[in-house]
This record gives C-alpha cells, structure tokens and sequence, in this order.
C-alpha cells in the first residue's frame, strides 16, 4: 500500500472540505481551491480527517492514490498558510521591479522582459535583486517561479541569472590560458 497514500489529512480550524462527483473543494482563510480528482480513488471525512483510499491494488489505482492524497493536502496546506518560492537575480545590472502588477525584468536583454502573473497568484519585490512568488496554489506558484528563472539561468561560469533562493550553481572552471 502507499505509504504517502495512507497518511491521514488533518482539516484545520475554518477549514471547510466538501467533494462532489469527481471535484474537491476545499474553502479556508485564505481562499478557495477547486479539482478534479480521480474517480478510482474514495475520499471521506472522519474525525476532522480526510482519508484517501483505493478499491484495489491495480497499478493504476496505486499510482493515483498517494497522488491525489498529496494534491488534497497541498490543497489545504495553500488555504490555510499558502506557498511561496523565492527566486534572487544574480549579476551586473540585473535588476527587477513592479509595475502594478506586471514584474519588470532587465536581465541583459536590449528590451526589458514584462511578466504578468496569473489570477490568485502575487509577485513582491522587496528589493531589486529578490522576487518573491506568492499564492494558495502551490503548482501555480511553482510554475511561475520555473517560468521566470527561465528568462535567464543560472550559467555555471560566473553564476549569472536568476536562481532559486537557495539554489546552489555547480561551477565549473574556464579557460586556462599558456
């Protein structure tokens, strides 16, 4: 049996779950998130406890099951606390700022890169080389946060671009000369 499957889900205080057909929705302080689960797998409700099971042990049921375990909890984990990554820009005139909502990028290009987050999902900049991606969903907040690393990696010569804020760049050594 999985054992991540097999974990029961803890619902906080003002944590409201209710599931419907095949969608899950899970409403707290922060917000409201809504998903589609698979229908192989049962979701109850015991005890302030949300308990995933599954019907059999097909391969395919047990792949689903610690899966839609984990999206369940990092569903209320987002509503209750929220995720964050924080990204930091490395290099000579890298800088970023916010205008409104739009995350301005001067990254070494000859325009400025403009980065518009989507719904439920917030950009700060507290200083001009740190960007601090916030939101209850925690795959949209990862995947801004890939989408905006990816404007400029990290090289591993000089370390220059934008990493993760406790990324570590391999680095590796340049040309020697004669």
């Amino acid at each position: 049996m999985s054992r991540t499957g097999r974990k029961p889900i803890q619902l906080p205080e003002g944590v409201e779950f209710s599931k419907k057909d095949n969608v899950v929705t899970v409403k707290g302080p922060l917000g409201q998130l809504q998903r589609e689960v698979p229908g192989i797998v049962n979701i109850d409700v015991e005890d302030n406890q949300i308990i995933v099971s599954r019907n059999s042990d097909s391969k395919v049921e047990r792949s689903m099951h610690g899966l839609t375990r984990t999206l369940v909890a990092n569903m209320v984990e987002g509503v209750t606390q929220g995720f964050s990554k924080t990204l930091e820009l490395v290099g000579v005139g890298y800088r970023a700022n916010k205008q409104g909502d739009t995350l301005v990028l001067s990254v070494g290009y000859s325009h400025p890169v403009n980065v518009t987050p989507p719904a439920g999902v917030q950009i700060e900049v507290p200083a001009p080389t740190k960007i601090i991606v916030k939101g209850i969903d925690k795959e949209a907040v990862g995947s801004l946060a890939a989408n905006i690393r990816a404007y400029r990696e990290p090289e591993p010569y000089k370390g220059k671009g934008i990493k993760y804020e406790n990324e570590r760049i391999r680095r590796k050594v340049g040309k020697t000369g004669k």
